[in-house]
């Protein structure tokens, strides 16, 4: 197991990686209150000023995803893994308009999870349950994503094993995780964000200016690597690879954008960093300054191409970044960069894990199965609850087929934007029932996994045609494909508005307009 162990950078890694684990712990005395009650462990108490915030969403949102999972399709098949990067550009004008109308909303009536919402404005249980159910599948393999990305550099280390000891170092990390999340809740990833975020950017820096130092500049990079996607595309003609989109990537890389972006603040963690601000006010200020890390996106991604100029050999192209640091930088600084990814992983991987226990104690175990909880009997249900999807999130790496880690995000985001319409199109109006909402969520999930799965892999675009056998096997297709998670909603959207006209809300609506209204701005 230890045979090819790259000691030094494995020492460096390790002290750092001990570090964050004894902050974790630490965060517990953390703005101190009592974290038998969930709003205290799960949401921070709603204490979370604009520089916390902004590292907390910034760990939260710029994740293993992006170190691994981006480069490796950048290094695979070129321009396409760009697709990140607009559609974080695309997203915070957006956030800077919806996300203070639900902070405020929540804030005015203590609500934690989408889940909540929903309740309090369409007053309809089985669309709570559906949105609930929704966030804690897609937050599964998100999670593995993250495990995918802390896996990759540990191997790098080093560490090889047979059978149950091949994955002994991602187990001791995942006991590790647990343990400081059961016990400090969501001021643990917001302590080691400062720290993790810092790692990242020094990382990022030194790899944008000594890579291409060393490998001639980026005009020689983007030349080698030009001239990598073009012998494969000779040797593969089907392959769609290159510096620039070919024509069949065009559609596929606008709705993958303009769908992530649709799809990237419904997932439970994502909301549960926005809510724990101390303000609308605060939400405003990281919609305004969060777009530094979609700079840095920018940056990371490149790091495929620079694999590729780097002669660097992998089996899978999740493996790409960590080989590019071991080739370019010594053992002690590939240590700290490796323990910067890992926390890349762990940061995000604990917010999920908290968004989605909230959402399970509060939208499904409370109304459906215990109403009468005690906040101390909510808060012990919810640190279970982690754990569980922690476990779960594993058991997504072990059973679900991928080509890339990139898809575990994609498959996720297919079903987290369903619940796009009850969510958005509730902070401005009341108009669309809650029973049509159901019925559009459900057909929008049906459609999105039936177009993802192909019975080898999960994909995450699906050409759009339909063949109609039955009257001369007509084709209807628009000729094109297009990400399956916004081919999916629109047919939810349409869905819903159709039954919305027949079917009419009396349920009541507990908000009223004045609590969409920050009251800090008013």
């Amino acid at each position: 197991m230890f045979d090819h162990l790259n000691v030094v950078a494995t020492s460096v890694f390790v002290i750092f990686f001990g570090l964050v684990s004894v902050l974790g712990f630490v965060a517990a005395r953390w703005k101190a209150a009592d974290l038998d009650h969930i709003a205290e462990w799960g949401l921070g108490g709603r204490r979370f000023g604009r520089w916390i915030t902004w590292f907390l969403l910034g760990g939260d949102l710029y994740t293993a995803y992006t170190v691994i999972a981006i480069p490796a399709v950048v290094f695979a098949i070129g321009a396409y893994g760009f697709f990140a990067v607009p559609y974080t550009i695309i997203v915070y004008p957006f956030l800077y308009l919806t996300l203070p109308r639900l902070w405020a909303v929540s804030e005015k009536h203590g609500y934690m999870t989408a889940g909540d919402f929903v309740l309090g404005r369409y007053g309809h249980k089985g669309l709570e349950l559906a949105v609930a159910l929704t966030g804690i599948l897609a937050t599964m393999p998100y999670i593995a994503l993250q495990l995918v990305g802390l896996e990759k550099v540990i191997l790098a280390l080093g560490f090889a094993g047979q059978g149950i000891m091949a994955h002994a170092p991602i187990t001791i990390a995942f006991v590790i995780l647990a343990l400081f999340t059961y016990k400090s809740g969501l001021r643990a990833p917001a302590m080691i964000a400062f720290i993790k975020d810092a790692m990242i950017y020094i990382f990022i820096i030194a790899a944008i200016v000594i890579i291409p130092y060393e490998l001639g500049g980026f005009g020689a990079i983007f030349d080698a690597a030009g001239r990598a996607f073009d012998a494969r595309v000779a040797a593969n003609p089907k392959l769609a690879a290159g510096l620039t989109l070919q024509p069949g990537q065009v559609a596929p890389y606008i709705t993958l954008a303009i769908g992530s972006a649709m799809a990237l603040f419904m997932y439970p963690h994502a909301l549960t960093g926005a809510l724990a601000a101390s303000s609308g006010r605060a939400i405003r200020f990281n919609t305004m300054t969060l777009p530094a890390y979609s700079f840095v996106l920018g940056l990371i991604a490149l790091l495929g191409l620079m694999a590729i100029a780097a002669g660097v050999k992998v089996e899978t192209p999740q493996d790409a970044v960590p080989q590019l640091v071991l080739w370019a930088f010594p053992s002690w600084f590939a240590g700290f960069c490796f323990a910067a990814i890992a926390l890349g992983a762990l940061v995000p991987a604990a917010v999920m894990s908290i968004g989605a226990a909230n959402t399970f104690t509060r939208n499904i175990w409370k109304p459906f199965i215990h109403p009468q909880m005690s906040p101390r009997e909510e808060s012990l249900l919810a640190k279970l609850a982690s754990l569980a999807v922690k476990i779960g999130a594993l058991a997504v790496i072990f059973f679900m087929p991928t080509r890339f880690a990139l898809d575990l995000q994609l498959l996720g985001g297919v079903w987290m934007v369903q619940i796009f319409p009850a969510i958005i199109f509730g902070l401005y109006t009341r108009w669309f029932s809650g029973w049509a909402l159901v019925i559009g969520w459900a057909a929008g999930m049906i459609v999105g996994t039936s177009l993802s799965w192909t019975g080898t892999a999960w994909v995450p675009v699906h050409a759009l045609k339909w063949d109609i056998p039955l009257v001369g096997n007509v084709d209807l297709g628009l000729g094109f494909a297009a990400y399956n998670g916004l081919t999916a909603v629109i047919v939810n959207v349409l869905l819903s508005t159709a039954c919305s006209l027949a079917l009419r809300s009396r349920a009541r609506d507990e908000t009223s307009p004045a609590d969409y209204q920050d009251r800090a701005l008013a």
